[in-house]
């Protein structure tokens, strides 16, 4: 579900490639999908802290994305707490930096719902094979995958186009056979 940002929320989908991010207090893990949408795959973990928006920004210019998508991590009651706030900075100061950047059209920056994406991330993993202390060099990248992965989903189902619509085929002149 996503929940805030410039992502078209009229059924549109854009072709092109959307670089999801995962943005911890340690690490930022980045994933990638396919220029059609359909697939995320990891990309690399940035070490948080200096240098993190300029590594980001290099590989805005790497992959070119058309939207960067960046975890929200929401209470369980679906509340901003510090780990919220702290993802709602960095994309702030990315969309600062994209702003000020040569770009003439830069990636829109959306947020999107990414409760449990570690926790799938982990049993991933796990279920793959990969063992706790191997995990840590990789978790933050397949958890960016799995929130790339759910956004792509969600933006690619179908919506209604009008809710107070009368279904295909039924209307005044519907007969039904008995």
């Amino acid at each position: 579900m996503t929940v805030t940002g410039d992502s078209p929320t009229d059924g549109t989908f854009r072709r092109g490639r959307r670089l999801a991010l995962d943005v911890g207090k340690a690490r930022i893990g980045v994933a990638t999908s396919d220029p059609d949408g359909i697939l995320a795959t990891p990309v690399e973990t940035v070490r948080a802290g200096s240098g993190d928006i300029r590594r980001i920004i290099e590989l805005v210019d790497e992959y070119e994305p058309v939207e960067i998508v960046i975890g929200l991590p929401r209470t369980l009651r679906g509340e901003q707490g510090a780990s919220a706030r702290m993802a709602t900075g960095f994309g702030d100061r990315l969309r600062a930096a994209l702003a000020t950047s040569q770009r003439s059209d830069p990636p829109q920056v959306c947020f999107t719902d990414e409760r449990f994406t570690t926790v799938t991330a982990q049993r991933a993993l796990r279920d793959n094979g990969v063992r706790a202390k191997q995990q840590r060099s990789v978790i933050d990248q397949a958890a960016a995958v799995a929130i790339l992965q759910g956004w792509l989903d969600e933006q690619r189902r179908p919506r209604p186009a009008d809710p107070d619509a009368e279904p295909i085929g039924l209307g005044a002149d519907f007969e039904e056979d008995e």
